[in-house]
């Protein structure tokens, strides 16, 4: 049975009672609009569909990624990269809709707005996270969901992995002698300093092949300077990996400030602000960070390291994933292999 009253505010309060059922009420601005939704709940209560979304209701996507940032986040491996990138969602008018409200446009809209100077892998990284929490609202948190998901009609992007971006030994010395050249800066945009660390950063990735990651949450607990070895822990598979490390990673470890990490970043929205400067500077400006691990693994390989050897300091698994999409190898770097080739002895 409905029952209707009429607010103060000129709206129409509706409220459905059945047996077996709680107590639904919602407010309207019209009572035509009230008695249709009335008659809609009552339908289905009859014919036993009826599901209360007043907690979809009562929820806004911005509750799931909090609670999805503070209680499951931090047991995850990519805790660094997810509240990254959590936080920053949480700037977009997206997450303000409740989840009854949420649909296929503000998704849209959302994707949209990160799109710009971002590669398709990280923009669906990103719908990807809202997909997730929405999904454990649903099967984890006891929120019932309206059936219809607001992501299943969103196109996710095409995702081509390989990259023909490789540096010339000129390019990444003019790279690192750019990021010498960082300064630090405060609000009114006076010099208070130098980015000492970011050329320190870039020589050291080149010398391992890490990732961002895994180089800035390397603990001074995680290296032996004796046997010169280091153990990437923040790793994107999720298993602790040792590598050898040159005397040139070493001499870059050995001369930064002491702490328990080796590169104390204060952000990486920081890091890519100083990063982003010297590589455009250095006329580079569709090279990103995570190219120096494709530069790093082709130096490898033409030093004449075997792929099973340059993988066991990559990381990878697959040595047909690490062929395809890292070695970057071009023909000028053949020219002397090929004039070894023996066609006929004179």
């Amino acid at each position: 049975m409905a029952t209707f009253r009429k607010l103060k505010s000129g709206k129409t309060q509706v409220v459905v009672r059945k047996k077996n059922y709680p107590n639904i009420s919602k407010s309207f601005l019209t009572a035509t609009s009230a008695k249709r939704w009335a008659r809609m709940i009552e339908t289905q209560m009859e014919n036993r569909v009826f599901e209360d979304l007043s907690g979809a209701e009562g929820t806004t996507l911005k509750d799931l990624l909090i609670k999805y940032r503070d209680e499951v986040v931090p047991t995850l491996k990519s805790k660094t990269t997810l509240t990254y990138k959590i936080n920053y969602t949480l700037k977009f008018k997206v997450c303000y809709f409740n989840l009854l409200e949420l649909n296929t446009s503000h998704i849209n809209n959302f994707k949209k707005e990160i799109s710009v100077g971002r590669a398709p892998k990280t923009i669906n990284a990103y719908i990807n996270t809202l997909k997730h929490v929405w999904e454990l609202a649903r099967t984890q948190w006891g929120i019932s969901l309206p059936p219809q998901s607001p992501f299943a009609l969103v196109p996710m992007e095409k995702v081509n992995n390989t990259r023909d971006i490789t540096l010339t030994d000129e390019e990444f010395k003019k790279l690192v002698e750019e990021a010498d050249k960082i300064d630090i800066r405060d609000k009114s945009q006076n010099v208070i300093g130098k980015a000492n660390w970011l050329p320190d950063l870039i020589i050291f990735a080149a010398a391992t092949a890490g990732r961002y990651s895994e180089i800035v949450n390397l603990k001074r607990s995680d290296v032996d300077f004796n046997k010169r070895t280091a153990i990437f822990k923040d790793t994107k598979n999720g298993e602790d990996r040792t590598i050898p490390l040159s005397h040139e990673a070493i001499r870059i470890l050995k001369k930064q400030p002491f702490g328990e990490k080796f590169f104390n970043i204060k952000s990486r929205d920081l890091f890519k602000n100083y990063f982003n400067r010297a590589r455009k500077n250095a006329g580079l400006p569709e090279f990103r960070f995570h190219d120096i691990r494709s530069h790093a693994i082709r130096k490898m390989l033409l030093s004449g390291m075997q792929t099973i050897e340059v993988a066991r300091i990559s990381g990878h698994k697959t040595l047909a994933v690490l062929h395809r999409r890292y070695s970057r190898l071009q023909p000028e770097d053949l020219i002397e292999k090929v004039d070894n080739v023996v066609l006929i002895k004179r």
